[in-house]
């Protein structure tokens, strides 16, 4: 799930201004493809981290890991379309997932700690992948429902050039199409 998005990369994330101090609100929009709002609402609900305190009258800076954050929140958005809950859900999972391979990448971790952080990964891709796979049937299920409806449309097309032909019924069938009788 770190991969960066096509998305980003397409809506001028290059061009946008970086110093070693961070980016501001509207640069950050830019940069992602949202807006300040966005990104605001964001922080508000938890899926960003909130803005850190900083003197009266200073910008917000974001990091450059900040910023990788919200084009990966941006990117599962848009990629899954997912409620922001279920959002929240994917990115606490993929936290956890990144805390487990930090204890994992320590030299000293005994075998059977190394099978129990194994086992808690396991459980966060589990939850990842049902909200995967269960976006993935709603997808085919849209997918089999236009296209029994696109069957249908065709069917009345052939039928109304038929009548206007004179030859109705009409002779040809979509290719799976049953016989009507």
């Amino acid at each position: 799930m770190q991969s960066r998005s096509s998305h980003a990369s397409s809506s001028g994330s290059s061009s946008a201004p970086r110093s070693s101090a961070g980016m501001r609100i509207g640069d950050v929009a830019r940069s992602v493809g949202t807006t300040p709002r966005t990104i605001r609402y964001y922080e508000e609900i938890g899926l960003l981290p909130p803005a850190p305190a900083r003197p009266s009258g200073r910008h917000r800076l974001y990091s450059a890991p900040e910023v990788e954050r919200l084009r990966e929140v941006m990117r599962l958005r848009d990629l899954l379309g997912v409620s922001l809950e279920e959002l929240k859900t994917l990115l606490a999972a993929e936290e956890a997932r990144a805390a487990v391979r930090a204890q994992l990448r320590r030299e000293n971790v005994d075998p059977p700690r190394r099978r129990a952080l194994l086992t808690e990964a396991l459980g966060h891709l589990d939850r990842q992948l049902e909200l995967v796979r269960r976006r993935a049937a709603d997808l085919e299920n849209l997918e089999r429902e236009l296209g029994d409806t696109r069957k249908r449309v065709r069917r009345k097309i052939r039928e109304l050039d038929a009548r206007a032909a004179g030859s109705f019924p009409p002779d040809t069938l979509d290719p799976g199409e049953v016989p009507r009788s």
